[in-house]
């Protein structure tokens, strides 16, 4: 006997709250030595990109951009540096969103923690290339 449908009519899309709440145990559910690294990493999570953002980018469609890393990485810091700007990682909810829906059959959760892990990536001075040969094992 299968189940009865859930009943979507009343259903609201998670909040900006909701994501930055899954972010936050994500974070928290990453493995030592990597979560002592990510230090005082700053989260945001906004809807989309702002203008200036996705221009600098290059990025036509805010949809294409899930997330983001502002600052220094690690490899490149030292203490000779003036006092850094904070490291900030961005999430944009409705790109995730909308990548989630596409994607059907990966739990949002996953999806956000997958975004932010390879934001933090570049955090600790990965390219996309390196964090794709990590997620890969190669």
């Amino acid at each position: 006997m299968s189940e009865p449908a859930p009943d979507w009519s009343k259903a609201l899309p998670p909040s900006l709250e909701d994501f930055a709440a899954l972010a936050e145990a994500a974070l928290k559910a990453l493995p030592q030595p990597f979560k002592g690294f990510v230090g005082a990493v700053q989260m945001r999570v906004l809807d989309f990109a702002e203008d200036e953002v996705l221009d600098d980018l290059g990025v036509q469609d805010p949809f294409q951009l899930t997330g983001l890393y502002q600052g220094p990485d690690l490899r490149n810091r030292t203490v000779f540096d003036p006092a850094p700007a904070p490291s900030m990682v961005f999430l944009y909810r409705r790109a995730i969103l909308d990548e989630w829906c596409e994607h059907g059959d990966v739990p949002l959760g996953e999806l956000i923690a997958h975004v932010l892990i390879h934001e933090i990536g570049h955090h600790f001075g990965l390219s996309d290339d390196d964090i794709a040969r990590v997620e890969t094992g190669e």
